[in-house]
Order: C-alpha cells, then structure tokens, then sequence
C-alpha cells in the first residue's frame, strides 16, 4: 500500500522547511497587490504585482531578502495562514490548512510546474505591471476578481473535497 504524501498526513506546523515551501505551487496570487477598504476591511486583488515580483518566472526576485526589502511583505507560516483571509482559495497552505487536498495541477500532484499555468491559475501574462509603475490612486482602476477565483479549468478539482484522492492528469 503506498505511504499518503505529507500534505494529507502531517499538519502545517510538523512540516519540514523543504515540505512548506512545497506546497507554494508558484502562482503568483499571493504576490498581487491588494487594497483594504479601511471601514469594512474588504480586500480587493488588484492585477499589479510586488515590485520584487518576476512576471516572467512567476516567482520573487529576491526571495531570500523580501522582507527587508519589502517591509509590509507578509512571510507565511502556519499562525499566519490560519489569519490571512486574503489568501486565493486556490493556495496550497489554505487548502491544506481547511483539511482539503492539493489539485491536480498543483505540482506535487502532477509532477510538473507547468501545470499551474495550464489550469489558469498562475498569473503569469495577466499581470499588468510591478507596483512601482502605479501610484496609489490608480490602482483603484486595477481593481480585479480572478485571483480569488478557481478558474473553469480547475473547478471541482480539490474545491470543497476534503482529503479526496489524487486526481490523476492524463498523459
């Protein structure tokens, strides 16, 4: 009988650095900067991203030395994804957090991290630029729903399942 993968056994706190860092599956939602309405704490996603953001690669510049560089750059761990309500419904550490399974494009379960981008979950080609390239007001006008959205192409996937099975990508 095969050992269950670590994400279905082990809870965000007992996993090794190797195994948190995994379950980031790289789809630059997180990195996306979002707005807070100060009277009702509603978070709006915008489509611009961190100034450390790589569109390219969908990953952060600097990874290492974002907090410094970006002072307000929230370092994930387990007391904070329990917080973060801001986190996409997609993201790894939420649905591993709610008791949910990773989906099939996730690359742990698909082996590939080509799968991100294929099921519409990544924000690779949507991004319309870094921070540093909008002033405060005219973010407002970037204003966008995908990323807190599972996109049609992974719908059912792992939403709302607990713990299911692997869903199998077809070869």
């Amino acid at each position: 009988m095969a050992e269950e993968p670590f994400w279905r056994v082990k809870p965000l706190a007992a996993m090794s650095a190797a195994e948190w860092e995994s379950l980031c599956d790289g789809c630059g939602r997180c990195c996306l900067v979002k707005l807070e309405d100060e009277d009702t704490g509603q978070i709006a996603y915008t489509d611009v991203a961190c100034r450390l953001f790589d569109a390219g690669t969908c990953r952060c510049a600097d990874y290492e030395n974002r907090s410094a560089q970006v002072p307000d750059c929230v370092r994930l761990t387990p007391d904070a994804v329990a917080s973060l309500a801001w986190l996409p419904p997609t993201c790894g550490y939420r649905l591993v957090s709610e008791g949910k399974d990773l989906p099939f494009w996730h690359p742990l379960v698909s082996g590939d991290r080509g799968t991100v981008a294929a099921a519409g979950i990544s924000v690779a080609g949507r991004v319309a630029g870094s921070e540093e390239a909008f002033g405060l007001f005219e973010l407002v006008d970037h204003i966008v729903a995908w990323p807190v959205r599972w996109p049609k192409g992974a719908k059912g996937a792992a939403k709302g399942r607990a713990r299911a099975p692997k869903a199998r990508c077809a070869e």
